[in-house]
């Protein structure tokens, strides 16, 4: 899917991009104005995920959210069909949504990265960042597996 998610719900972006959306995020474009976010998200074919009622009302395409939990707001994009599992390979660049490509056995990587030797390694083409599946990406997975249990068994509204 290709979103666009507005500086309200910035919590979600590294969520969305993990699990292989193309996601901008309108903050990294300064996009502060409503027109300007409809503007982007019409030109590029995106869809608007936001919990301004008004800017939702007024895209081609949104998903509105009512809920600053994110744990809520990840369960009611799988409401609207949004497929929330982590990519087999990461595709995204978590930092500025470029596109990753895998490190090569061989290729040095910087201090901050393990070595592709011994580990799956990604770069940006766009800023350069590596990215593994490290701790952050097990957190991610064990927040979406709760969100998936919940949505089959009955999610309780967690703003409540």
């Amino acid at each position: 899917m290709r979103l666009l998610v507005d500086v309200m719900c910035g919590r979600l972006v590294p969520y969305l991009r993990m699990c292989g959306h193309d996601t901008l995020y309108a903050g990294d474009r300064d996009l502060e104005a409503d027109d300007d976010v409809l503007a982007v998200a019409a030109a590029e074919g995106r869809t608007v995920v936001s919990r301004d009622v008004e800017l939702a009302g007024r895209a081609d395409a949104a998903i509105l959210l009512d809920s600053r939990a994110i744990e809520s707001q990840l369960a009611a994009l799988a409401d609207a069909g949004v497929p929330l599992s982590l990519a087999d390979e990461p595709r995204f660049c978590g930092a500025c949504n470029g596109p990753l490509a895998r490190v090569d056995r061989t290729e040095p990587t910087p201090e901050y990265a393990p070595d592709p030797a011994e580990e799956p390694v990604w770069r940006c083409r766009d800023c350069g960042q590596c990215f593994w599946r490290g701790s952050h990406w097990d957190r991610v997975r064990e927040t979406l597996s709760e969100i998936g249990s919940a949505s089959e068994g009955g999610r309780e509204d967690a703003d409540q």
